[in-house]
């Protein structure tokens, strides 16, 4: 992987860490990683991806919400 791919996987932990509640890093986390691991089955990569930015724009709507 190049590092437009993997600052692409990375996003969903970026968002999650401009959230007000810290609940959302760990899984953003965790679904990156899993994204770059699984860079050679793109089908899982993206599901992984999705699951990450799901959560991760959940938490940051919260904060806008909130704000």
């Amino acid at each position: 992987m190049d590092v437009l791919q993997i600052s692409i996987a990375a996003m969903p932990f970026l968002l999650a860490l401009m959230s007000r509640t810290r609940k959302a890093i760990a899984p953003c986390l965790l679904t990156s990683i899993i994204t770059v691991l699984l860079g050679n089955e793109p089908h899982r990569a993206v599901m992984a991806w999705c699951v990450g930015v799901l959560i991760a724009a959940v938490a940051l709507r919260e904060r806008l919400r909130a704000s």
